[in-house]
Order: structure tokens, then sequence, then C-alpha cells
């Protein structure tokens, strides 16, 4: 499998299924599933070859886990990372005392002050480990990483979610949570 043509698919699946079904006329249900040959089809209609293989292909080999079949394989979702609205049906999780925020230093200023928020997406994300942490924050420059006292924030009463790719969720992180270092 040629991995340019994998990474072009994954991009490609993001857009679809975390932001703009519409873009080719595919349906979502409330909990962001589309249906596999439904999404096969209207891929091909736009010009984006996509068959059952090379979908396989890209949910098992996607380095961040981005996307998950059911258990037929009948339909696929993107596994968080959505700015449209999906209920993915997360189990509210009890976290470690620390999880990672990676970002860059033009929103330092801004985080500082307001704290992460989700902006366009249903929720903060945030790492088990720095490693995931430093991996996020260099897609977009040199990386800066928060440490969140999730444990304090989880006992204070806000509420954590881990996704089926094991990204942490959750709606905000106040800047008393973060340590900036």
């Amino acid at each position: 499998m040629n991995e340019k043509t994998a990474k072009t698919v994954s991009k490609f699946l993001s857009l679809v299924l975390r932001h703009s079904p519409e873009k080719i006329g595919l349906k979502l249900d409330e909990n962001g599933w589309a249906d596999v040959e439904e999404l096969i089809l209207k891929c091909s209609k736009k010009g984006n070859h996509l068959d059952a293989e090379l979908l396989d292909y890209v949910v098992e080999n996607n380095d961040k886990k981005r996307f998950a079949f059911n258990e037929d394989k009948t339909k696929i979702r993107a596994s968080q990372g959505h700015s449209i609205s999906v209920e993915l049906n997360l189990a509210e999780t009890e976290p470690s005392e620390y999880l990672y925020h990676g970002t860059v230093g033009k929103f330092m200023e801004s985080i500082q002050k307001e704290g992460l928020q989700k902006m366009s997406r249903q929720h903060v994300h945030l790492s088990k480990d720095k490693e995931t942490a430093v991996k996020v924050g260099s897609r977009r420059g040199i990386p800066q990483i928060l440490t969140v006292r999730s444990g304090a924030m989880h006992r204070d009463g806000f509420k954590f979610y881990l996704s089926e790719n094991e990204v942490w969720l959750t709606d905000e992180v106040p800047s008393k949570y973060i340590e900036f270092k």
C-alpha cells in the first residue's frame, strides 16, 4: 500500500467524518457513524478513489487511530475531533493525576489568560504522555508542552472522557489547572 495514498485518504476521511460530511453528500447518524458502502460510493462519485481494502488499511494503520469501524465493519466514524455535533457515547472516566497538551508559542498568551478552550471542536484534547503531546504540538511548529492537573480538575467536578484511540477529552481546562514551564 502506498503511504502517500493512505495519508491522502486519511486527511480526506478526517474532513468528511469530523467536519464536513456534506462535501460528498454523506449522512452521519447522531453518533457520528457513516455507512461504509455509502462512504465508498460517494467518495468515488466525487473523484476520490476508495474501496473496502484501502479503507481497511487506513483505519488499521493510522498512527493516531483516528477512525474506527463498528463490529461488522459496515459503519465507520472518527474517534474524536469533530467540529460537527455528534454524541460519541463515551463514559465519564477518571483521569490520571496529570495529562498533557501540545501547542505552540503563539497560543501561550491566550492559554495563560483563558485556559484551554475547545474552540471549533467538541472537546479539548489531552494526551496521557509528554511524547504524544510533543507530536501534536510539532504539527504547527516548535512544541510547547503544558502539564494539566487533571486529577485536581476531576476532584473539582470537571468531566473527562477517553476516546477509542486513547485521547483524553474534556470541555475546557481553566488556566489555574495548567502548569506553565
